[in-house]
């Protein structure tokens, strides 16, 4: 049975440019990397949860604040590479990003140390209009963009 995730793909439309706001993940792992790196804010869940239940909460998590209220899109679920289904709700709606803020993580650094450090979970969350988070975004989330654009009519902006 492949892990489960949820996400909520918050996206806006300004001066006519389709933009999403996405996230970068903290960590040392990620610390260098960019294109290719970002995600949409998500969590796991197992099977039996409501997804749109966790991909709130997730987002509440990961960002610090509530997501909008608005009408949802359900998208169709995406495999990324490593096997994980991620299915993904879009809603729209525009939010401040200042003060936001993540949850956190444990993690052994570096490997071997025996020395425990907290990283927050996403460490800058930022609006990107769709070309530009297509190429930020990890390859196995990034269906999910095609997904929004057909759904909103909005494809190639």
């Amino acid at each position: 049975m492949p892990k489960l995730s949820a996400a909520l793909l918050l996206y806006r439309v300004t001066d006519g440019t389709l933009e999403v706001l996405i996230g970068h993940p903290g960590g040392p792992f990620w610390a260098r990397r960019d294109d290719g790196a970002w995600s949409i804010p998500k969590g796991e869940y197992a099977e039996g949860e409501d997804p749109w239940t966790v991909a709130r909460r997730e987002f509440t998590e990961e960002i610090g604040k509530p997501p909008p209220t608005g009408h949802r899109i359900d998208l169709t679920p995406v495999r990324q590479p490593g096997g994980k289904v991620v299915t993904a709700f879009a809603v729209r709606g525009d939010l401040d990003l200042e003060g936001t803020f993540s949850n956190t993580f444990t993690l052994e650094w570096p490997k071997g140390s025996g020395t425990l450090r907290e990283y927050p979970e996403i460490d800058r969350v930022a609006w990107f209009d769709v070309t530009t988070a297509r190429s930020k975004l990890l390859k196995g989330q990034r269906p999910l963009l095609d997904q929004l654009e057909d759904a909103l009519g909005h494809r190639g902006t």
